[in-house]
């Protein structure tokens, strides 16, 4: 690869560079007029070749052999970004493990380009979008046994490589359905609704696609609808593609566009209201794990992810444009419940497994923008649109860093940021398409821009917590296990990689410094069969309540028999530092204890003094020690407004809502 600098990037030919001069993300400037910035993302593009094969063909494909597609990583090294593939490269063939190029970052990329170009007319972006369709499609099987799947990999060469190392499932990729073909329907709508007044031609093209992919998909997921699959003894959907809400929502946002440009076709309205019901499906309470959100997985009960968080926006979208309020309710609690208590848990962690952990990234941090605006366009609620600034600030300063990991001046966003403020400052696909799309929801909502470009940093939270079993008091019958297979259940993570055993009569003692109203739900690894239960109580105070220690029942598509999940207590702690103890009276498998404040908070720095959210997990209406100095409102999970927030040095929270002041 050669060295270069940057170059202009108004021109279409780009297979030129292979690295880019650039720095780190710049210090945020006071007033950004625009955050859009689509030149990293530019840079990432290259031509790719589109050599003839059977069942592999694109739109105008003889005339013009070649498209455009998206790097897959930008290695950084201080002063350039390289750009490279998945995988190890071979030098003598030029072609990596995985590709250079892949389907999921094409449709993404190619969603980027449409919305751009229909928010502003520039003719690049409209260009560059029509490219990466053709791109897109030419990935897509056009007939043969797997009609309508796609190829996740293909080489800088052109040369599609449908079985990568390491193994994706499904292998070859084009086998079955799968994330790249969701994604692929979230392109191919988007594009149809766009180039259907522009060039009505193409856009027929688009739509033939998209029902090749409809066709795939009615072989597989949708031939389930109205059928459910066990997980740990629960029912839940078996007509999400592959199992997922995260995979289907994708696919819904691109059904919403064809639906909206074509209400009467009744194929793709059937599929979008079978898929929205089954993500509809996967939704939680906010008064237990995991808090409201929307569980992305029929393989878990206790894992939720951050990776291709969209499954809040698809049901409010679809909601709003079905007219559905179910979807919209369900995408309430999930923006309006859970995603405050994500903000003043660190961030947008990748993964609650159920404790939150792993680095947080671009992509965690657009879905919870995303889903929290677009279920404010579906109710009108103020609130929530105060928590898509919050959310966005972590692209400004407000993460783990506390350092602005988007710079508006060049497009380019870090890989990641550890658990322990580390940045990965590579700057991929996958991470520069996910602050576009968030950049431009804040381009089009100048208000909540100027919120997200003020916070510059976290002062403090008061988070969800885990106290550790293992580091608790506990009776001499009871054993410490470390799992030979490591803290990876088949379903979740072992808080510290270890449980507790407590066989009945033994006991375990946690020190727990409380707030009034503070809940605690222990984490227990459930047996499948029954083993009896385990008493929660406060020594010298009140009972808590029960936890079972079995009986999840089948584990049917799970990879283990059981499962590990943080169970609720059937009342909340009082205030005082407390001495809680858990006496068995069964098989228990205990990994600790999850603690979550009656009251959440995120304290930011902002350009002009501080802004705090305020999260209450009860409800009733409770009152809460103000944080900062400030004025605000209270709202309900919805995100309606209920008056003044601050009192004196009183904040003030409806019951299961949250507060903002500033």
């Amino acid at each position: 690869m050669i060295a270069t600098t940057r170059r202009s990037f108004l021109g279409l030919a780009l297979a030129a560079p292979a690295v880019v001069a650039a720095g780190p993300p710049a210090a945020a400037a006071p007033q950004v007029p625009q955050l859009t910035n689509l030149d990293h993302l530019t840079f990432l593009l290259d031509e790719v070749p589109l050599p003839s094969l059977e069942h592999h063909s694109t739109y105008d494909g003889a005339a013009h052999p070649t498209a455009l597609a998206p790097w897959t990583y930008a290695d950084f090294d201080g002063t350039t970004f390289t750009r490279v593939g998945g995988g190890t490269l071979d030098p003598t063939t030029g072609h990596y493990s995985q590709g250079a190029f892949n389907a999921d970052d094409i449709s993404r990329a190619a969603v980027v380009y449409l919305r751009a170009w229909q928010a502003t007319s520039d003719g690049d972006a409209r260009e560059r979008a029509r490219q990466l369709l053709r791109s897109l499609t030419y990935l897509q099987n056009d007939g043969g046994p797997n009609a309508g799947r796609v190829v996740l990999w293909q080489q800088a060469d052109g040369t599609l490589n449908p079985s990568a190392e390491p193994v994706e499932l499904p292998d070859p990729s084009d086998s079955a359905e799968s994330y790249w073909l969701a994604r692929t329907v979230w392109a191919l709508g988007e594009g149809y609704a766009a180039f259907g007044q522009v060039e009505p031609a193409f856009a027929g093209f688009l739509r033939d696609r998209l029902d090749l992919a409809l066709t795939a998909l009615e072989q597989e997921s949708l031939s389930r609808v109205g059928t459910f699959v066990t997980s740990d003894g629960v029912d839940l959907p078996a007509w999400l593609i592959v199992g997922g809400a995260d995979a289907t929502a994708e696919a819904v946002l691109g059904l919403v566009a064809a639906h909206a440009t074509d209400p009467q076709d009744r194929r793709v309205a059937d599929a979008l209201d079978a898929y929205a019901s089954g993500i509809k499906a996967m939704g939680t309470t906010a008064s237990a794990w995991p808090f409201g959100a929307i569980l992305p997985w029929t393989g878990s009960l206790g894992f939720w992810h951050a990776w291709g968080g969209a499954a809040p926006e698809a049901l409010a979208r679809a909601g709003a444009l079905l007219g559905r309020e179910d979807l919209v309710d369900v995408a309430v609690a999930d923006a309006g419940s859970f995603t405050p208590l994500v903000l003043a848990s660190g961030g947008p962690h990748n993964a609650w497994a159920p404790v939150p952990g792993e680095a947080q990234i671009a992509y965690g941090a657009h879905g919870r923008v995303a889903g929290a605006l677009a279920t404010a366009e579906a109710t009108g609620g103020p609130g929530l649109r105060e928590i898509v600034g919050l959310a966005a600030g972590w692209f400004f300063g407000a993460n783990p860093a506390n350092e602005q990991v988007y710079d508006p001046a060049t497009g380019v966003t870090v890989d990641g940021i550890e658990t322990d403020g580390r940045i990965n400052r590579n700057s991929g696909a996958e991470s520069t398409i996910h602050a576009q799309l968030t950049m431009m929801l804040l381009d089009d909502n100048p208000d909540l821009a100027a919120l997200a470009t003020s916070l510059t940093g976290i002062v403090d939270h008061d988070r969800v917590r885990v106290l550790e079993a293992e580091s608790a008091r506990r009776s001499p019958g009871c054993t410490l296990e470390r799992p030979e297979t490591g803290a990876w259940t088949g379903e979740g993570n072992l808080s510290g990689g270890a449980y507790l055993n407590v066989p009945p009569g033994e006991w375990v003692e946690f020190d727990v410094s409380s707030d009034d109203g503070d809940e605690l739900h222990p984490i227990v690894w459930l047996h499948a069969q029954t083993a009896g239960r385990a008493r929660w109580e406060v020594v010298s105070g009140p009972e808590l309540g029960t936890t079972e220690a079995g009986g999840t029942g089948d584990a049917g598509l799970t990879e283990a028999p059981g499962a590990l999940l943080p169970l609720p207590l059937k009342r909340p702690l009082p205030a005082g530092d407390l001495r809680v103890r858990c006496t068995s009276e069964g098989d228990l498998r205990l990994d600790g204890l999850l603690v979550r404040p009656a009251v959440a908070t995120a304290h930011y720095r902002t350009n002009a003094g501080s802004a705090v959210l305020y999260a209450n997990a009860g409800e009733r209406l409770t009152r809460s020690p103000a944080l900062a100095d400030g004025s605000g409102r209270a709202y309900t999970v919805s995100g309606a407004a209920r008056g003044q927030a601050v009192a004196g040095d009183r904040v003030r929270l409806v019951g299961g809502g949250f507060s903002v002041t500033t």
